[in-house]
């Protein structure tokens, strides 16, 4: 296997490490720190598995295949830490320290019996790509112990993440836990790998052929799992751009309308500094077109906003399409009548058509009002303008 893949992963292993990293200086979580640590983890079994790097550790430790060990070791570590992550977001704090005695003592043995038969039984020095295979050969038994507690735990892994994959509230959650249960059948590929390596070699046959599969196999995982506990992250970036440009879009959608609207009552703007940010200066675009409309009341006819409704509805409109309509024509008639000077008898009770719930709605009817305002000819067809009397 050659030193690309193995790259690739220390790369993704490191850019979430710094991400968590950065997340963890806002707030601390055991969460948090758990995933840090197994992102560090995969960065040191990613650099380790490089041929260069994995001789050179070696040479200096003065113990052949000592980094097998060491990356052996760290994806145990990995599992248990993600063991460990889905015990907390699945339990209550105390049920979930309490599930978590069992891992931890799985990991202690596991890493003793590991660490002694390494040392017990010596074996030839291998490259990154042929350590499994050299103890398949010369240390089936340490081999074992490294599967059985690796296969124990992604099969942990693989079922808890299934079993609550549609639970969270967070899709981009639910989608990397998904993610991270589909890794389970690659998991149990490795260790199909290894397992067969090991009878092979005490039927004559090499466990070499069997070797590229399971690199791949616990590459895939690697990758997959990574990216799966980093995809909520991920989620809450997209989410803020797209909330940006939508935000941005929004601005530049009611801003001909704000123009108009306030043009006959610039005291209702207030001015901005430049260093006031897109919500700022959207909130209160969105704050002033109200104002004016109220500004504007005085010269609405209620007449003319009763024959926009019927007239609308009779077009197909209904709902918030409708009353955007209505607002749109009403707010142009009275720029006009205020222009020429013409007061209607009196003035409607209120310039409002809908009272959306929430800033959000409130934003998106402001926008469809500001597109019928553009288009005279839609919504209510020509009626914009045009003053009906009883």
């Amino acid at each position: 296997m050659s030193a690309g893949p193995n790259l690739v992963c220390a790369a993704l292993a490191l850019s979430a490490f710094v991400e968590k990293a950065r997340v963890m200086r806002v707030g601390y979580s055991a969460v948090r720190l758990a995933l840090a640590e197994s992102y560090f983890l995969l960065l040191v079994i990613g650099l380790l598995s490089v041929p260069v790097v994995w001789a050179e550790t070696n040479r200096v430790v003065g113990t052949e295949n000592f980094s097998g060990l060491v990356t052996q070791t760290c994806v145990i570590l990995v599992t248990v830490c993600q063991q460990l992550v889905l015990l907390r977001l699945s339990h209550e704090r105390l049920t979930a320290y309490r599930k978590a005695i069992f891992p931890l003592i799985g990991l202690g043995v596991t890493l003793t019996a590991m660490t002694t038969l390494f040392f017990a039984v010596p074996m030839k020095s291998a490259e990154p790509s042929g350590f499994g295979t050299q103890a398949a050969a010369q240390n089936p038994w340490y081999l074992a112990f490294f599967l059985v507690a690796f296969a124990v735990g992604q099969t942990n892994i693989g079922i808890t993440c299934r079993r609550h994959a549609h639970i969270p509230p967070s899709v981009w959650l639910r989608r990397g836990l998904g993610l991270i249960a589909m890794t389970l059948p690659l998991s149990l590929v490795f260790v199909a790998c290894g397992v067969i390596g090991i009878f092979a070699e005490r039927m004559g046959v090499p466990a070499a052929r069997w070797e590229p599969m399971a690199q791949v196999s616990l590459i895939m995982v690697g990758i997959m799992q990574a990216v799966g506990w980093v995809l909520p992250d991920i989620g809450k970036r997209v989410a803020a751009v797209r909330q940006w440009a939508g935000h941005r879009r929004a601005l530049r959608v009611l801003k001909p309308l704000h123009h108009a609207v306030t043009a006959g009552a610039p005291e209702l703007v207030i001015p901005m500094k430049c260093s006031a940010g897109l919500n700022a200066r959207l909130y209160r675009v969105m704050i002033e077109i109200r104002d004016a409309q109220w500004a504007l009341r005085a010269w609405m006819d209620p007449a003319l906003a009763d024959t926009l409704r019927r007239l609308g509805a009779d077009a197909g409109l209904s709902g918030e399409e409708l009353a955007a309509a209505v607002e749109a024509a009403q707010i142009r008639a009275a720029i006009e009548a205020k222009d020429v000077g013409d007061l209607p008898p009196e003035p409607v009770e209120t310039p409002l058509s809908a009272e959306p719930g929430d800033l959000a709605a409130e934003l998106v009817f402001q926008c469809r009002l500001a597109r019928f305002f553009a288009s005279p000819q839609a919504g209510v067809g020509r009626l914009d303008g045009m003053r009906v009397r009883t």
